[in-house]
């Protein structure tokens, strides 16, 4: 109790003492706590030269996000891998079965990946707030209780799949397609309580920025699921079934790898005390967040996936779905760097505001963001320099090639608009934005971006161009909103917000208390 009433006290001043530049320590050797009071303190140290002060702090900040950021970055493509090589193994026996496995992953796969990422992030808020706030106990009861919601939120995504067959035929899929496609979802059931478990142990760990041990557990799994998948798929010959079952086996081995790695380790001691009771508390108001949180990447993911269904309406639908395909292809492996840095983002927001640091909060948000886009656009540029030669990575033919050169400088705006925008959802999640954001992207999105690419696409004539212009209307407008809102917070108050939220958690988890 006195540590909350220290950050109730000192919500607008440094934590520490000013000292002179010489007496800071640096950060290799200080422990996650010490480095972020160490930034605070910088920050607010007017004794400090500006330029020495941002010198300072810049470097804490770039020590803190990288060690978050560069292996949030692995694991993400690794599992962006791990889904691709499965597709590129079930394509080797055919095109219907390339057909199938693309139906699979790309719809229904991708539609539980959004849901139960989406609810897992209601973890990365509560933890990442009580890790900064010190209050350990909390992120394991966090953790169980996310992952009770997420398993019971996967039983009714299980009839979609054991029904996907009737439900693609009824969104217009020929019979084979959807009988191949079903074949290959059905060994995906595993894997819908494998994303049940492993995002809110994603969050638990990258919370108390403990990433690496991830990224390991994932590159061994991919090859081993690499080998497996080569065996199972052209030795035994399962087919598309054997080669889905041995994704969900795959994301298992992860979930199993890291669970021990939380139950043995040391620095997860404090954080994981055992299965509690307590997690089936507040389950109701739990839920309110993680369905906010699921809500707000669903509409983003669906965005997308909508930009490829009206491709495929157009006039020459065979050459917009192959040049947009492989457009999206590039454009999904640049997005698993975003996606890193949106989970860096979130923890070190979360963790700050916990602390009760709303400078260190505010300066780390000005920092990723500066970072991923300077990312994004050397990225960009390499985009439009290899615009007329990067589809023969993927296919040959030069009406593809022609149709992805026009396509590349619509690609490179994407690139750099994802440089800015998941970091910017990503500090909303750190701060517990997620309905706000929900209610941006439904207006962005679906009112603005996906009418105005029909207009464009359609009406005008401008075909996929004008689809994505559209779509790129909406995400700019969503990007400047959130631009504007995230710069113009008072983080003395987004201090203040997490405290009342660490304390109307930690009241319904201690019934046993006064209230």
């Amino acid at each position: 109790m006195d540590h909350q009433n220290h950050h109730s006290t000192d919500v607008h001043q440094p934590l520490l003492s000013p000292k002179s530049p010489a007496s800071y320590p640096t950060t290799s050797s200080a422990d996650h706590h010490q480095a972020s009071d160490q930034l605070e303190c910088v920050l607010s140290d007017t004794q400090l030269p500006q330029l020495k002060r941002l010198q300072l702090a810049t470097m804490i900040e770039f020590k803190l996000l990288f060690y978050l950021a560069a292996p949030a970055v692995v694991v993400y493509m690794i599992n962006y891998l791990m889904s691709m090589s499965t597709q590129i193994f079930a394509g080797q026996l055919g095109n219907l079965e390339l057909a199938a496995a693309s139906l699979g992953n790309t719809g229904i796969q991708s539609f539980t990946y959004g849901v139960m990422l989406g609810m897992g992030s209601a973890v990365e808020t509560l933890c990442g707030q009580a890790y900064g706030a010190s209050e350990y106990k909390m992120l394991g009861v966090y953790l169980q209780r996310s992952t009770i919601l997420l398993m019971i939120t996967g039983i009714p995504i299980t009839f979609i799949y054991i029904f996907s067959k009737p439900i693609l035929i009824l969104l217009g899929e020929s019979p084979s397609i959807a009988s191949a496609a079903a074949m290959f979802v059905y060994g995906l059931i595993p894997q819908i309580f494998a994303y049940a478990v492993n995002f809110p142990i994603q969050k638990f760990l990258q919370s108390q920025s403990i990433v690496a041990p991830s990224a390991y557990i994932s590159t061994v799994t991919l090859i081993l699921h690499m080998l497996l998948s080569w065996v199972a798929v052209y030795k035994i010959g399962l087919g598309v079934f054997g080669a889905s079952l041995l994704l969900s086996l795959s994301w298992w081995v992860i979930v199993l790898a890291q669970f021990v790695y939380i139950v043995k380790s040391e620095r997860c001691k404090k954080t994981w005390t055992g299965f509690s009771l307590e997690a089936f508390a507040g389950l109701y108001e739990f839920s309110k967040l993680s369905v906010s949180s699921a809500v707000m990447l669903c509409l983003e993911i669906w965005y997308l996936q909508i930009l490829v269904l009206l491709a495929g309406l157009l006039k020459n639908p065979q050459l917009s779905l192959d040049s947009l395909s492989i457009c999206l292809t590039i454009n999904g492996w640049v997005f698993m760097i975003s996606v890193g840095f949106n989970a860096a983002a979130s923890v070190r927001v979360g963790n700050e505001l916990g602390a009760g640091h709303p400078k260190s909060a505010a300066f780390s948000v000005v920092v990723v963001n500066l970072i991923s886009l300077v990312i994004t656009l050397i990225l960009a540029a390499v985009v439009l320099a290899l615009r007329d030669v990067i589809s023969y990575a993927f296919t040959g033919g030069e009406a593809v090639a022609q149709a992805v050169s026009e396509l590349s400088p619509l690609l490179a705006i994407t690139i750099v608009l994802n440089g800015v925008q998941p970091i910017l959802s990503g500090v909303a999640v750190g701060c517990g934005w997620q309905t706000f954001v929900a209610y941006v992207n439904v207006g962005c999105y679906y009112i603005v971006g996906i009418p105005l690419g029909v207009l464009l696409g359609f009406k005008y004539n401008f075909g996929a161009k004008g689809i994505w212009t559209g779509m790129i209307g909406g995400t700019t407008m969503q990007t400047i909103i959130l631009l504007w809102v995230t710069f113009r917070t008072d983080w003395n108050k987004e201090v203040e917000q997490a405290m009342k939220r660490l304390a109307k958690w930690k009241i319904k988890d201690e019934p046993q208390g006064e209230e």
